[in-house]
């Protein structure tokens, strides 16, 4: 039987690489592979494992196939490699970083997958935004502005007819990864239950 695809959205900001490493051991555990998403600046790559390649390097290995999935946003491209196929078909569960722009896309190739949004309330995006210093003050009110797209107060949200599940990382990492873990094993994925 086949692995399930774990599709972690969030705006930029919201602790998407931190809940990933605070989880990397738990997820690995409970069958489940996180994946180094591939970044056309190598700067991007700082507090996530990622990797950093040119546009032509990344454009050479699309073409070549390497992608499972692929998208540009915030002027990056991101690619996540296609050695996923073979971990999910193998039985394994796949947890990426991944958007909530190429979602569509995603399901298309990936129907089952699980798609989990993290919400992180503005007070707490700014904090962060601030404290990594990578953005000008005009680029964090317009990251603050698209955290609108991804606020909801509902456990999980609809999106073209596909429930979205989401957590809140406004507060401490460990309640979210206590949650994470948890709505994993809503969905089947837990120590007890193995692999799917």
């Amino acid at each position: 039987m086949s692995g399930r695809l774990v599709y972690l959205m969030g705006p930029s900001g919201s602790g998407k690489d931190s809940l990933i490493e605070a989880a990397r051991g738990a997820l690995k555990a409970l069958g489940v592979t996180t994946v180094r998403r591939v970044i056309t600046r190598s700067a991007e790559a700082v507090g996530e494992e990622a990797d950093g390649v040119s546009s032509q390097i990344f454009a050479e290995r699309q073409a070549r196939g390497d992608f499972a999935m692929h998208w540009q946003a915030n002027g990056l491209r991101y690619g996540i490699p296609a050695s996923i196929d073979a971990t999910l078909a193998a039985g394994g569960h796949v947890l990426v970083n991944g958007s909530r722009a190429y979602l569509p896309q995603a399901l298309s190739r990936y129907p089952d997958l699980l798609p989990i949004v993290l919400r992180v309330d503005d007070a707490a995006l700014r904090r962060r935004l601030v404290a990594r210093g990578r953005e000008s003050s005009a680029d964090i009110d317009q990251r603050l502005a698209r955290n609108a797209g991804f606020a909801s107060d509902d456990a999980s949200v609809q999106m073209a007819g596909v429930i979205i599940e989401v957590l809140d990382n406004s507060d401490a990492l460990e309640r979210t990864l206590e949650a994470l873990l948890q709505l994993l094993a809503n969905y089947g994925i837990s120590a007890t239950a193995g692999r799917i």
